[in-house]
């Protein structure tokens, strides 16, 4: 069956990290498609779509005082060390008790900040009791130096329960810049970075049995060292349900991380293509103006997860002493919607669809047509998923003015 076909092929292209849908599901909906059992197809995408929009995350965070615990979880939730709500940094630890601190934009992902093991009085069983144990996705196991008898303990404890963790080595950067200004003529980046991973997993290697991976990471900087590689870690290993807002909490600080969310939301949106019933033609006349407006909620969240919305661009602007209305010249998302006289609208949604069918091998070309607004919403994310790229490379884009990425588009734009 094409739909079946279709189906298939787009969802498997995707990376274990980005993808929604667990194989036990996609196999389920593939099954019930080539049955020509729609009805049912159609209820297990619903209870999937539902799993993914009230899926909560809880992330357990551990370490000493001193560590850099407080600006790791500021760092997780892309809150600066002076801002509002901010963890509090450089402050000895008084209480027993774990915090709550939810993400900025999405409440539903939950960082816990919980007192060092070596802080209390508890073996590690009774530690993660007392810590309530059971509500979190997985632990964060935080240190500045190697990692403690402690801390491999309390792993050993969470291994024992079947939950996930991790390791955390922070203030990476520190130590080499120490490294270098100590031993400027011999200094070598990777070479320290090795000789600290070691040291960190060779501690742990005696209690745990194995060798377990050490994340060197520097709280100032979620674009360098471990970071991206730790995130990535975490969403491999998350149920599929729950990578989506995982991965929408993720700052657009590299271009993996920005395709990686582009492709989660592009999953999402097929799905919700699906649910709405699809099988409709694409009338591209007069109508999209209203398609685009009764999409403006939509189109403003997708900013938002790129890091495009006002508030994000207007302290990006100061940067540059610049308005936002200065700045936005340089984006294209600001103008993805107005007219155009050598490209109307018109045509360039159409050629747009035409170049992500035969990208996806996808509805065109097996005859099944979705609506307008699959195609708006594809349209959009594509575009501020490049802007958000674009971002990365701040001073080349405004050097250029324009810049190639502005005059050089893809085909479809043109």
């Amino acid at each position: 069956m094409a739909w079946a076909a279709s189906f298939d092929e787009f969802f498997k292209n995707f990376k274990r990290e980005s993808k929604l849908l667990s194989e036990e599901t996609t196999t389920l909906i593939k099954f019930h498609i080539e049955e020509n059992d729609l009805q049912e197809a159609l209820s297990v995408i619903d209870s999937a779509l539902r799993d993914i929009e009230n899926a909560t995350l809880n992330i357990a965070v551990t370490g000493e005082t001193g560590t850099g615990k407080s600006t790791f979880i500021n760092a997780l939730r892309g809150v600066g060390q002076e801002e509002e709500g901010a963890a509090a940094t450089g402050v000895t630890e008084t209480t027993m008790e774990r915090k709550q601190y939810d993400h900025p934009k999405f409440p539903q992902v939950k960082i816990w900040d919980l007192p060092g093991i070596g802080s209390t009085n508890f073996p590690p069983q009774s530690y993660l009791t007392e810590m309530k144990f059971s509500e979190y996705d997985f632990f964060i196991i935080v240190s500045a130096t190697r990692f403690k008898e402690n801390d491999a303990q309390l792993a050993k404890a969470i291994k024992e329960m079947k939950m996930n963790f991790y390791f955390v080595r922070t203030k990476t950067d520190n130590d080499l810049y120490n490294e270098q200004k100590s031993k400027p003529k011999s200094f070598n980046k990777e070479k320290v970075m090795m000789n600290i991973r070691e040291d960190c997993s060779r501690h742990l290697q005696d209690i745990l049995s194995s060798e377990p991976p050490v994340f060197l990471v520097s709280n100032l900087d979620r674009s360098g060292y471990d970071f991206p590689e730790l995130e990535m870690k975490l969403l491999r290993e998350l149920p599929a349900h729950k990578r989506h807002i995982f991965m929408l909490s993720l700052h657009s600080v590299t271009e993996a991380a920005i395709n990686l969310k582009r492709d989660s939301l592009k999953q999402k949106v097929r799905l919700e293509a699906i649910k709405a019933g699809v099988l409709a033609t694409i009338p591209l006349g007069g109508m999209i103006r209203d398609d685009i407006e009764n999409l403006d909620e939509t189109f403003n969240l997708y900013r938002s997860y790129f890091g495009l919305d006002d508030a994000s661009l207007e302290k990006i602007a100061e940067d540059f002493d610049m308005s936002v209305n200065e700045f936005k010249v340089h984006l294209r998302f600001p103008h993805l919607f107005t007219e155009d006289n050598d490209v109307p609208l018109g045509d360039r949604l159409a050629k747009y669809i035409k170049h992500i069918s035969s990208v996806t091998g996808g509805p065109v070309a097996t005859c099944i047509y979705y609506r307008k607004t699959y195609y708006l919403q594809n349209l959009f994310l594509d575009t501020a998923a490049n802007d958000a790229i674009a971002l990365l490379n701040k001073e080349a884009l405004f050097e250029k003015k324009v810049g190639t990425y502005i005059s050089k588009p893809p085909d479809y734009w043109e």
